[in-house]
């Protein structure tokens, strides 16, 4: 027992993540297109694989709702068969990223991008979700489900299969929502199982007309990438999709780690180690045709909440989910669709960051703006050009606050006309410079001051000296341009 100290704290911690994780690897598979078995592969190699590794020692990793839509998207464009070489590529992808040591530098994206993706992720998730509570079938982009949303709701009024689904999913949100008010011991079974099993039961016991998982077995599934799949990577069009996978699935487990790490006061995580963990588990996916992985915080935040002291907690999980795949494969047939639409519909409202927004636009009105934009360009375009949107309005803000300039021109009548630069003088600023600099009269002495600057790129510094070279009339006093080195003067 010495070799293990914290086994029983550690067993515990893998029931309850286990109970957690299996409604939402069925979830996230259904709404992903994808037999339900295809998510318990997934976190079953989240816990065996990827649990075992190195890097962050707590957080749990699997199916995750926020690549329901880029997923949906891949199959729907390149076929299920086509899912395996995709995921085992950006799993690959995300192992040289790792070798590299590119994972720290996940750190650097700014954090409105990742808000604003998880943003735009849930508004899509809560859109189509809807649609499949009521049993119908979803338009096909985002902005389609979320303008065809009344339209579904008069459709759902008139049909009363439609209305039953619904209030299937619309009672599993509300026992979701509802069970952190139910008594602390019972609170220990979580509640989106809870909901579950509350939504299972009453369709049985009224035998209500909803749909229901449909079973193939964990074998009948796994199907590994063949010649036809690998073919399809001779197309550019697939390496979008990949490169996307990689990147997105990277950014969410890596932010995940970190949000972690602020739960528990345990070893600290290793980006790099967690970015190979990460894309070794994505490439055993890949190569059973399964699910993408990332970290997931509702899983992650469920094993620290729970007493887990390492990570035989999430290893213990995966070993469950692999145990009830083989010997309880027929009780997923019994879960109602709808039920599987309200777990994911509430996962796609934690999603959106009503908080951070407000805080941001208080504070950071640039950043809440580039949240926003993200979110919009997700819903309107989709995953991967929506992020892209987001991460150049970054790019842009931080160039354009970088090139923060002030000029102070005075004048007092008499002497020379003193010219003050202060900030970062770049690119950028170029063409204010040169306007106030070339608005001063030529037959006056000239000083500028540049002592005030922290930073004068090439182009500026060329500019500059350039004018003060050309600026002067012939009989007046040569430009002087002082630095925070010695004044130096320019000859006209």
């Amino acid at each position: 027992m010495s070799r293990f100290p914290y086994l029983r704290q550690d067993f515990a911690a893998s029931i309850v993540v286990f109970l957690v994780a299996v409604p939402l690897c069925v979830g996230v598979a259904v709404a992903s297109g994808v037999p339900a078995e295809l998510g318990l592969v997934t976190g079953i190699v989240g816990g065996l694989v990827t649990g075992l590794m190195p890097g962050s020692s707590l957080q749990v990793s699997g199916p995750a709702a926020g690549l329901t839509v880029l997923v949906f998207e891949a199959v729907s464009e390149f076929g299920v068969a086509a899912l395996g070489v995709i995921v085992l590529m950006a799993g690959l992808l995300q192992l040289a990223m790792g070798f590299l040591r590119v994972g720290r530098w996940f750190r650097a994206i700014s954090v409105a991008v990742v808000e604003g993706m998880l943003c735009g992720i849930g508004l899509v998730i809560i859109a189509g979700q809807i649609y499949a509570a009521a049993g119908l079938k979803a338009p096909e982009t985002g902005i389609g489900k979320i303008v065809g949303l009344p339209g579904a709701f008069a459709d759902a009024l008139g049909s009363t299969e439609a209305l039953t689904s619904l209030a299937i999913g619309a009672g599993t949100v509300a026992v979701i929502v509802l069970w952190k008010k139910v008594p602390k011991k019972v609170q220990a079974v979580p509640g989106a199982l809870a909901a579950v099993l509350l939504a299972t039961l009453a369709s049985l016991a009224f035998s209500l007309p909803v749909a229901t998982v449909q079973v193939e077995g964990l074998l009948g599934v796994i199907q590994p990438p063949g010649a036809d799949a690998f073919g399809e990577l001779a197309g550019p069009a697939i390496w979008g999709t990949i490169i996307a996978f990689a990147l997105i699935a990277s950014a969410e487990s890596l932010f995940s780690a970190a949000a972690v790490d602020r739960l528990h006061d345990g070893p600290r995580t290793q980006y790099d180690k967690e970015m190979i963990a990460q894309g070794a588990g994505n490439t055993v996916c890949g190569l059973l045709g399964a699910l993408p992985m990332t970290a997931v915080i509702v899983r992650s935040s469920a094993n620290v909440n729970a007493g887990a002291k390492t990570k035989a907690s999430r290893v213990l999980h995966g070993a469950w989910l692999l145990l009830f795949a083989a010997a309880l494969p027929s009780a997923l047939a019994l879960i109602p669709l709808p039920a599987l639409a309200g777990i994911l519909v509430h996962a796609g409202w934690k999603l959106i960051p009503f908080r951070q927004i407000a805080e941001l636009w208080r504070g950071h009105k640039g950043e809440a703006l580039i949240l926003v934009v993200t979110a919009v360009s997700i819903v309107a375009v989709n995953m991967f050009e929506g992020v892209l949107i987001g991460l150049a309005l970054a790019v842009i803000k931080t160039a354009w606050e970088a090139s923060h300039l002030k000029t102070e021109v005075i004048d007092k009548g008499a002497g020379p006309i003193q010219v003050y630069l202060s900030g970062n003088a770049t690119f950028l600023r170029l063409p204010k410079i040169l306007d106030s600099l070339e608005a001063l009269p030529q037959d006056r002495p000239i000083e500028v001051d540049l002592s005030g600057l922290h930073h004068l790129d090439h182009a500026c510094r060329t500019a500059l000296e350039n004018w003060a070279e050309r600026h002067s009339a012939p009989d007046t006093e040569p430009v002087k341009v002082t630095t925070a080195n010695p004044v130096r003067a320019t000859a006209p």
